[in-house]
């Protein structure tokens, strides 16, 4: 079994399209996915599944939300491993312990094209800055609510789906 953490995006976001977390448990409930647990009211479920085609299951639970909300769901998979990775991978190596409070990671539907990875260097500055590693931007803001690098600001300027968890929720993600 593969333990995977499906981020999704726009559940729970200042009021709009409120989903209690038992009721998100219960969309998942489907053949192949057991284990199901949610962290916080972001849309964070995690499962396990023996299914290796992240696409395949990523398709699989978005048409499942689909047709519980019935509006679409972004949803962005990693396995845990892969969760791993992405705390390893920090390339803020500078940061202090104490400003990792000012970091984010938006998480990506996919590794976005060569041409478009560096379009986010010309808006960074020395309050906040970011940089795209593999399948994730990584995040510097003094004020996350008034960033230049909002998820909109992101997939727009990426062509990717994506939804963004502040550095304490993914490394508790990891804890669970």
């Amino acid at each position: 079994m593969i333990r995977y953490i499906a981020f999704l995006r726009s559940i729970n976001v200042a009021g709009h399209n409120p989903v209690k977390m038992e009721d998100l448990r219960g969309y998942f409930e489907m053949p192949g996915i057991e284990n199901i647990s949610t962290y916080i009211q972001s849309g964070n479920v995690l499962f396990e599944s023996e299914e290796t085609d992240e696409r395949k299951l990523t398709d699989k639970i978005s048409v499942q939300l689909e047709k519980k909300l019935g509006y679409r769901v972004t949803v962005i998979l990693r396995s845990m491993f892969d969760l791993k990775k992405v705390v390893k991978n920090m390339p803020f190596d500078t940061i202090k312990t104490e400003e990792k409070s000012k970091l984010y990671v938006t998480f990506l539907a996919d590794i976005p094209p060569f041409d478009v990875r560096g379009s986010l260097g010309v808006y960074s500055n020395d309050a906040e800055y970011a940089r795209v590693v593999n399948k994730e931007v990584y995040i510097v803001s003094p004020n996350y609510g008034k960033t230049c690098f909002s998820n909109t600001f992101i997939e727009k300027k990426l062509g990717l789906p994506a939804t963004t968890r502040n550095w304490a929720t993914v490394n508790k993600i990891l804890e669970l």
